[in-house]
């Protein structure tokens, strides 16, 4: 249906479409390896200020993976693509499910990293994290991805505590023509898209896209998923100084499962097979003014739809959302930007006995306002950026969030910069509202009665708070060569624990059980501190190599009057301590490109997962102008491994396992 929708979307702008020549074909990506490092070191972010700066002046540890970089690569995934990142770690629970983190804190539930899409927000509010299944859109229309490693929360607000992951898409005058794209393998067994842009007059561009994705089970289990999705953009500009775009998506999937569920009965816990279905959609408008002398106005509002019917929890969510943003310069040269936001989100649920939400239905709002003052000490050589998100929700109420950052370049070569900020992560619904019987204990004398071991929200939880500190430097020391290195020390005060309760006995005819209860409180605290470190060395021309280095310690603790003794441990050995990312570009005759990628992860306790080596590979064709062809090897060095198999909601994990595809992408 979501297929059909958006054709008839390309027909009826088509039908309108004036009788201009058709667009030239386009062009295929930009070569990675002829890229200049002096050009990687100007490439515009605009996660850091909200606002387009160097990457070399943002004063903030982060990365861009371009469009490049994911066609290079050949993952098939937003997911997979951040696996570039130091400082991320990015392990596959399932076919379909990522367990993603960064500095710490890993799981499949991940609670503090934000992550938006063209600006749109996809956390979740129900359990403070992301469906990373669902979040996804025709690679070859992705333009970068930013990934800010550390609070964000100054700009992005609550819940930017670790992270913020920034999904840009290339504007509808960028992917002008068509394309189609094919995949098939063992794994990857079939991914079709196709894209279409044109445009209206001389100021209208669109373009419109389908794509199907089928996967197959990992070994031992039956998790094989598959989602069909399709989209829209749309961007007008009638003159220079004022700027229009509309976008949408819709998707629907089915993911299979494997489920071990606790149970009043003998033998207490049941596995079985189920099906997980996914539907959503999403509509966004942004409009941008410029008044000249670097003072821009931004107004952008969306609709978001998610539901997700599964045998544990349905649930089904509207969130609204408004954000206002205005940037001007004030005396000294210094630039100002404020800006406000409401979001409304309503959600129902339909539970069972392993977890339900009390109340079933519930509607939640957000307002905020932020102020960021950018300070140029010495002009083009120290500034400073003070600034402050302020957010009332319903959860805690208030929260205030603010930031400084210092920026110093005392050579055209090298950046030097330091932050300290302070974020919060918001109680979830769960963490309020939620009861789940997550375990049941077979009748033990003198007890007669099988024990439910009970997790149940409190209304007293509080925002977990975060104090960071970070240092970093960037430098090009030589010609060939780039470094990126960060330190960073958190701090961290009311993390979520699991205190118990008093027991109890409950039921009046049998079954008769008994209720170990656990409930959610504020009693963890502890720090943790690390360093990245990334390296971009053009060897020759033609050949590239890249490399990151994540090494991460943390140390939690429970308060005193805590009776939790099994979150700090397992939180602080959920992460591996040391990741490694290589990376080799290699353009050995014209027309045909070979990368080769390969990643160390350490040992992750928690979870019992070994360390392990994995190595990529792709090779490339480009048979003419607008075709090419390619070969993909996925996990080349084991059968089948172990990413994580942290689970949370029943589901063993499975094994990675070796793969492979061929692909064939056409532009006209």
């Amino acid at each position: 249906m979501s297929s059909v929708l958006m054709l008839a979307y390309v027909a009826l702008l088509a039908t309108f479409q004036d009788q201009n020549p058709p667009p030239p074909p386009p062009k295929p990506p930009q070569d990675l390896t002829e890229m200049s490092l002096e050009d990687l070191m100007k490439l515009e972010v605009t996660s850091v200020a909200k606002r387009e700066q160097p990457f070399i002046e943002a004063p903030a540890a982060i990365t861009v993976i371009r469009g490049e970089d994911i066609h290079r690569t050949g993952v098939t995934s937003i997911a997979e693509a951040l696996r570039m990142v130091p400082g991320v770690f990015v392990g596959h629970l399932d076919s379909s499910k990522w367990a993603i983190g960064v500095r710490g804190f890993n799981d499949l539930f991940s609670n503090k990293l934000l992550v938006l899409i063209d600006g749109r927000s996809v956390y979740n509010p129900l359990f403070s994290g992301v469906y990373w299944d669902v979040q996804d859109t025709l690679l070859e229309d992705v333009d970068r991805i930013e990934v800010i490693r550390g609070p964000g929360s100054t700009l992005w607000g609550a819940n930017a505590v670790n992270g913020v992951v920034n999904v840009t898409t290339k504007k509808a005058q960028d992917t002008q023509g068509g394309l189609v794209t094919v995949l098939g393998g063992n794994q990857e067994q079939l991914t079709a898209g196709a894209r279409y842009g044109g445009k209206v007059g001389d100021d209208l561009y669109y373009r419109a896209y389908v794509k199907y994705e089928n996967h197959a089970s990992f070994t031992g289990g039956n998790d094989a998923w598959s989602i069909s999705r399709a989209g829209f953009r749309t961007d007008w500009t009638p003159d220079r100084d004022n700027a229009v775009t509309v976008q949408g998506d819709l998707y629907d999937g089915e993911e299979h499962n494997r489920l071990r569920l606790a149970s009043l009965t003998p033998p207490f816990t049941s596995q079985f097979e189920a099906p997980t279905y996914v539907h959503g959609g999403n509509l966004l408008g942004r409009y941008e003014h410029n008044f000249g002398s670097d003072c821009q106005f931004r107004a952008q509002t969306y609709w978001d739809r998610t539901g997700r019917l599964y045998d544990i929890l349905d649930e089904t969510r509207d969130t609204l959302d408004l954000d206002l943003q205005l940037r001007f310069p004030i005396f000294w040269s210094q630039r100002i930007t404020i800006g406000a936001g409401y979001r409304w989100t309503t959600n129902d649920t339909s539970g069972s006995f392993s977890a339900s939400l009390n109340p079933a239905h519930r509607s939640d709002d957000v307002a905020s306002t932020f102020i960021q003052d950018e300070i140029p000490l010495v002009e083009n050589v120290l500034t400073l950026t003070l600034g402050s998100k302020f957010e009332y929700n319903n959860y805690t109420r208030f929260e205030d969030e603010p930031g400084a950052r210092l920026s110093w370049r005392p050579h055209e070569r090298h950046a030097l910069w330091a932050s300290a900020s302070r974020a919060v992560r918001t109680p979830s619904q769960f963490e309020e509202d939620v009861t789940a019987n997550v375990q049941v204990l077979p009748p033990n004398p003198p007890s007669p009665f099988p024990t439910v071991v009970r997790f149940m929200g409190d209304h007293a939880f509080k925002a977990e708070e975060l104090r960071a500190y970070e240092l970093g430097y960037r430098t090009r020391p030589v010609d060939p060569l780039i470094l990126d290195a960060a330190l960073f020390f958190n701090d961290y005060h009311r993390l979520r624990t699991s205190e118990q309760g008093t027991p109890f006995v409950e039921g009046g005819p049998p079954p008769t059980n008994a209720v170990a209860p656990l409930t959610a409180a504020n009693l963890m605290e502890g720090h943790t501190y690390g360093a990245e470190l990334a390296a971009t060395w053009q060897v020759a021309e033609g050949v590239r190599l890249y490399g990151a280095y994540t090494f991460l310690r943390m140390h939690l603790h429970t308060t005193d009057d805590s009776t939790d003794t099994s979150s700090p441990v397992t939180q602080e050995h959920a992460s591996p301590s040391n990741i490694v990312y290589l990376r080799g570009s290699w353009d050995p005759v014209k027309d045909v490109t070979f990368d080769l990628m390969g990643r160390y992860v350490d040992f992750i306790p928690a979870w019992k997962v070994r360390h392990y080596v994995e190595m990529d590979a792709r090779l490339a064709w480009m048979i003419t102008r607008n075709l090419e062809a390619a070969i993909v090897g996925q996990n080349l060095l084991h059968t089948s491994h172990f990413e994580t198999t942290d689970s949370q909601i029943g589901n063993p994990a499975t094994q990675v396992q070796r793969g492979g595809y061929l692909s064939l992408t056409w532009r006209f």
